[in-house]
């Protein structure tokens, strides 16, 4: 069985090019169980359209995997178009947010006939025996297929409660040094006593999913148990990937890294003891660290080599945040920050602009809040996920009207695309580049007006 597995660029034009470590486990469980297969990453070697023409043609191929968070939905769309082009009986096989979160429509208006619905590491596998040996769809959990026009779900498969127990990425399917160089375009200076150009630096995933709930956002792991690997797991595997590839910075790719001060504690103790010598960056909540005696714990972190952790604000307003669904004060997140500060980590937060109940006075507020913690944000907009409760809200109240559409022109937030508010677009464009040359300016950041925004990870420390 010839398998094709494609790796999607979500922002082709960017300098950054980030691991993919969905598409790593999903390829690692391939292997793992047997499977050889033809690998085209997108994002690592940026083809032109002619070019993937030309790779998808190079053999017949029976099955082509492909998957992306759901603000990929067009890409994937041509992609698998022009995979049927040349393989017409091939089966397309998609996972990720944007087969679990939208289904319906991938396998209706898509070249898809497969949807890999949540944790994909088991089901592929299990899928692609399925098809290897001509036995029936409708035995796979957790997959949602098509047949003769007609969509068909089966039961979910079960989560995998102990993630401590998956095997650690396999990287030789990928050019894996094109990775580890572009850290460079990941990574602020801040906190780094090294040269920019000795960066070297890759994921590491250490848990799945979320403890929050936010009304605004979907990810492929929603509706599970929040799961996090054991400490000896992690280090394990991170002592590999030190000696393999020389790596001196490694970037916590989940959701959430630290849930607890307890699993901060652990966290840092671990990684001291273990005599393993590396950067790091961590996510945490934005009000897991607000007594006094927490800086101790930030001050063990930064020992361990914590250079920056980001914990997500959102907007300052309190009747926001409960629309939000966010449980956080913002005097939890100003102290938060202090107590960052004060352990030399650098503090990064998000903000998500365009709530119903958006004024210009919030935002202004919003960003006021974030220029007085001493932190330059990654600003965006309200862009509502299916599956989350603001999508459902933008649909009752007809913002979404016809579905693919909005899908088709979803992509990144830092791009206003849908608004619920009562101001114009240009109030609040121009209020949110506003408060971003505010923060530039005050904070000393050195960025100029064309990248406030998107600001290609800004290189300046913030003072």
């Amino acid at each position: 069985m010839n398998i094709l597995l494609i790796n999607i660029a979500l922002r082709p034009e960017s300098k950054v090019k980030l691991f993919p470590i969905g598409i790593g486990y999903i390829a690692t469980a391939m292997k793992n169980a047997g499977f050889e297969f033809d690998f085209i990453d997108l994002d690592a070697n940026r083809y032109s359209d002619k070019e993937v023409e030309r790779l998808i043609q190079k053999k017949t191929y029976d099955v082509a995997c492909m998957g992306c968070i759901v603000t990929g939905y067009s890409k994937v769309k041509n992609l698998a178009e022009m995979v049927r082009k040349y393989h017409k009986n091939a089966y397309i096989i998609v996972g990720n947010s944007v087969a679990t979160s939208i289904y319906n429509i991938l396998l209706s208006k898509t070249e898809a006939d497969i949807a890999v619905m949540g944790e994909g590491d088991i089901t592929i596998v299990d899928l692609l025996k399925t098809i290897d040996c001509g036995g029936d769809l409708k035995t796979v959990k957790g997959i949602c297929y098509t047949k003769k026009n007609n969509i068909y779900c089966n039961p979910c498969r079960e989560p995998i409660e102990n993630i401590s127990s998956l095997p650690h990425i396999d990287f030789s399917p990928f050019n894996i040094e094109e990775y580890i160089a572009n850290a460079k375009e990941q990574i602020s200076e801040d906190g780094i006593n090294i040269n920019r150009n000795e960066l070297r630096a890759l994921p590491v995933n250490t848990a799945r999913g979320c403890v929050a709930n936010c009304t605004f956002c979907y990810h492929n792991f929603r509706g599970y148990n929040y799961r996090y690997r054991s400490m000896e797991s992690i280090l394990t595997e991170i002592r590999e990937m030190i000696t393999k590839y020389n790596l001196n910075y490694i970037l916590f790719g989940d959701e959430l890294t630290l849930f607890s001060r307890k699993r901060a504690e652990d966290f840092a103790d671990a990684i001291l003891e273990s005599g393993l010598k590396f950067f790091w960056n961590v996510t945490c909540r934005a009000d897991c660290f607000i007594k006094d005696s927490d800086l101790n714990i930030l001050k063990k972190m930064k020992a361990a080599g914590c250079v920056s952790a980001s914990f997500s604000l959102e907007s300052s307003n309190a009747e926001i945040l409960k629309a939000m669904n966010k449980h956080i004060l913002v005097e939890d997140f100003s102290r938060t920050a202090e107590l960052f500060h004060k352990a030399g980590i650098t503090p990064s937060t998000s903000l998500v602009i365009g709530y119903p109940q958006e004024t210009l006075l919030t935002i202004r507020d919003t960003f006021k809040c974030c220029a007085e913690n001493r932190i330059y944000p990654s600003a965006g907009y309200l862009l509502p996920q299916p599956g989350s409760v603001m999508y459902e809200y933008a649909k009752e109240k007809n913002f979404i009207v016809d579905e693919e559409d909005y899908l088709l022109a979803m992509g990144d937030r830092q791009d206003l695309r849908l608004n619920m508010t009562n101001l114009s677009d240009q109030e609040m464009e121009e209020e949110v580049l506003a408060g971003l040359k505010y923060c530039n300016e005050l904070l000393d950041i050195g960025l100029d007006q064309d990248h406030l925004i998107k600001t290609q990870y800004y290189r300046k420390a913030k003072k």
